[in-house]
């Protein structure tokens, strides 16, 4: 017997309940094997709603569970809340090389790296699962282990229905999304926080855009570290949040480290953490965060997700983000509802809001989950982008490969207005574009495989390159667009290999 005196459990809540009920309904129609997508807002309690699945499924359809996490904390998190409702479960850490008796458990919680790792070895390494449920869904790690599952069912659960690489869906790994309650809703019900959002125009020139399409952490870096950006962020927080519990938001360590002097140097309660610190470290910060009130907590990825500390009063988001689901992670840290704690305040410094709209927005996640490239497009507005004048930056290593001189000489737009004051078609300027990715490549490739693998690792690039063309001529339908990168691909490999069969 399972002791669930040493865990709370937390009971379901109606709109919780009928979601549990919306999902078996689901798989009871759709048989095995069947690939189910959930999507519900931060704060609303997916943990509490898909380990509720878990226990019920197990005893309908008498077979086992696998909840796969990508973090640790996440892990210890579901399994605690497993043993609350009396789930006996594993957690399927480094030290679990195998599994001696599976009679004992039928419901296991692993990281997606050490699952993959021993499946690697042991196919059979979990037997009878008849549901994996997959937390985080749209992190594209998941996906490696859907091989090892392919006649079971799998539950992706999400905040945010968009992929972490748009090169690979989700609609092609799950047949079909439902979503829970909205933003709006979950306030109305009184479950979460109202978000005070309040905006201040800041200056992006010099953000570059990655391979990931987000900004980059060196360019961020630069920008929110300079002297004003520094001010702002001050001015900001003593004009709206001063004195109370405050989480702030950074892209990169060296900004955060800064943010951390610059409010020491002003006598604030501050402290620093990011991904490097040590596990005893980390649990210090956040045990200090959670037990001083007028707390300022300065930090770097870590706390977007598997972090819980009501008693936030304030979110600054100290950074620029294309992500819309890191959008909604960082804000949803504050949106826990406590006695006392109807509204939280965000403080945007990173132009998010003009880029994504309100946290509390309708979103249409059907759209976003069936025509992600359409609805993307459509959240991060072309003036947005031209305002910027974004340039893209080179993952580390490609100078090796490619002229990068070369490719940085070439700018799209300005070469499409020199075409036209030239009194030649802007059209021209795709084909100069195209020319001057051959001169990159052709520089350092020493045979025709060099050649079109060069084209492959670009492919990032002349994407954004025929974005701003296609924004150049107002001309940015998805299949347009399409068009044009496999022309350009066709063209460009065909030029590569004529010139390396001369």
């Amino acid at each position: 017997m399972i002791d669930t005196d040493l865990y709370k459990a937390k009971e379901l809540y109606p709109f919780q309940a009928a979601t549990v009920e919306q999902v078996l309904q689901e798989l009871r129609s759709n048989g095995q094997p069947f690939n189910l997508l959930y999507q519900l807002p931060t704060g609303g309690g997916k943990t509490v709603i898909f380990s509720d699945i878990a226990k019920q499924y197990i005893q309908e359809w008498n077979k086992r569970v696998l909840i796969l996490t990508h973090r640790i904390e996440l892990s210890i998190q579901t399994s605690h809340q497993l043993l609350a409702i009396g789930v006996a479960n594993k957690i399927i850490n480094s030290g679990v090389k195998t599994i001696e008796d599976q009679q004992d458990c039928d419901c296991y919680i692993a990281m997606v790296e050490t699952l993959n790792n021993r499946l690697q070895d042991d196919q059979n390494f979990i037997e009878g699962v008849g549901l994996v449920i997959v937390d985080e869904a749209h992190y594209n790690s998941f996906r490696k282990i859907f091989q090892y599952y392919k006649e079971s069912n799998i539950l992706g659960v999400t905040a945010t229905p968009l992929s972490s690489n748009k090169a690979l869906p989700l609609k092609d790994h799950y047949h079909k999304l439902i979503h829970g309650e909205s933003i709006k809703g979950l306030i109305d019900l009184g479950y979460l926080a109202d978000a005070e959002t309040y905006n201040y125009d800041v200056n992006l020139h010099g953000l570059k855009i990655g391979n990931n399409g987000d900004f980059t952490v060196s360019s961020s870096d630069v920008v929110f570290s300079n002297y004003f950006m520094q001010e702002k962020l001050l001015f900001a927080y003593e004009e709206v949040a001063l004195g109370t519990k405050t989480l702030i938001f950074n892209a990169g360590i060296e900004t955060s480290i800064q943010v951390f002097e610059l409010f020491k140097k002003h006598k604030y309660n501050v402290r620093h953490l990011d991904s490097t610190m040590g596990e005893k470290e980390r649990k210090d910060v956040l045990s200090w965060f959670k037990k001083t009130p007028n707390a300022v907590l300065t930090s770097v990825g870590i706390l977007t997700t598997g972090f819980d500390e009501p008693t936030v009063k304030t979110i600054i988001i100290n950074r620029a983000t294309r992500s819309l689901t890191l959008y909604h992670q960082m804000i949803g840290r504050g949106s826990r509802k406590i006695p006392g704690k109807d509204t939280f305040q965000v403080i945007d410094l990173g132009n998010n809001v003009r880029r994504f709209g309100y946290w509390q927005d309708h979103v249409n996640w059907q759209d976003a989950f069936r025509f992600p490239d359409r609805f993307l497009e459509s959240r991060i507005s072309e003036l947005e982008d031209l305002e910027f004048e974004v340039e893209f930056e080179f993952p580390k290593g490609y100078e090796k490969y490619l002229d990068l001189e070369v490719l940085n000489r070439f700018n799209m737009k300005e070469n499409y207005y020199e075409c036209l004051d030239a009194g030649i078609k802007g059209k021209l300027a795709v084909e100069n574009s195209l020319n001057n990715h051959f001169e990159a490549i052709t520089g350092k490739a020493k045979n025709q495989d060099e050649g079109i693998r060069c084209v492959e690792m670009l492919q990032e690039h002349i994407n954004h390159r025929l974005k701003n063309y296609t924004r150049c001529i107002s001309k940015s339908t998805e299949n347009y667009l399409k068009y044009l990168v496999e022309t350009y691909n066709r063209q460009l490999s065909q030029k590569i290999r004529m010139h390396f069969d001369e």
